[in-house]
């Protein structure tokens, strides 16, 4: 019977301890790597489900978004504000990561990782960034979201890409 209730009681012990799925885990995660992909697994989870605040609690008051239009470098304020729309409609966007690799300074406290994502509406994606440690918790410092072109492909892109810019010029 002892056996029994020390079992209940590790059972019940460790139902407690782990965090809520869709909460951030600041600090809570067995290691580093785990709670790197916590932070980053409940920040796209966050955009799917349009929880804006949220999403942006994950990022440090300076970061900055790069996306995949050239023209696309926001801070996060101002990533934010051009968001909005999206979030206020109930629908931001999904990306799923397929695989990531992450690392980390020597003295832990950066982290960098890319991420092979795939995208409902632009199809594989490549995500890349860096986090740092903010009082125990990862916050994103930097995201770099891009769209990786086939070698192959290089060439009639490139001729696209400038052909497109000679046009924007001459508006």
């Amino acid at each position: 019977m002892a056996a029994m209730s020390t079992l209940a009681l590790l059972c019940l012990t460790l139902v407690t301890a782990t965090p809520d799925a869709g909460t951030p885990a600041a600090g809570t995660s067995a290691t580093p790597t785990a709670a790197v992909n916590a932070v980053l697994d409940d920040w796209h989870k966050a955009a799917a489900q349009a929880d804006e605040a949220r999403y942006f609690s994950h990022f440090t008051p300076d970061a900055v978004f790069l996306g995949t239009d050239a023209t696309e470098r926001w801070t996060r304020d101002e990533f934010r504000a051009w968001a909005k729309p999206y979030f206020a409609k109930g629908k931001a966007w999904s990306f799923t990561s397929v695989s990531r690799h992450v690392s980390f300074s020597k003295d832990g406290s950066v982290a960098w990782f890319d991420e092979a994502l795939s995208t409902p509406n632009m199809g594989p994606a490549r995500g890349s960034g860096v986090l740092v440690k903010d009082g125990g918790a990862w916050k994103i410092a930097q995201y770099n979201l891009s769209l990786p072109i086939p070698n192959d492909l290089m060439k009639e892109f490139k001729e696209r890409i400038e052909a497109h810019a000679k046009q924007q010029q001459g508006k």
